[in-house]
């Protein structure tokens, strides 16, 4: 399992550390793990799967629109 730093996750996601912790606390998002003191990272296959979501959400809109 590989866990992203909240720098890869922007970097993949393109929302501010602000917005996805708002998102997360909305249920929105997934969680991010304690990995320490000062340490927290999220899950790699969580949010690529998050993202997968959007992309299929994207591809059924079109889909509907033709």
């Amino acid at each position: 399992m590989k866990m992203l730093s909240k720098r890869q996750v922007t970097e993949r996601v393109l929302y501010s550390p602000q917005h996805i912790a708002r998102l997360e606390a909305a249920g929105k998002f997934p969680l991010r793990v304690k990995l320490g003191g000062n340490r927290v990272g999220w899950v790699e296959s969580e949010v690529q799967d998050w993202l997968q979501q959007r992309i299929d959400a994207r591809d059924q809109h079109s889909a509907s629109l033709v």
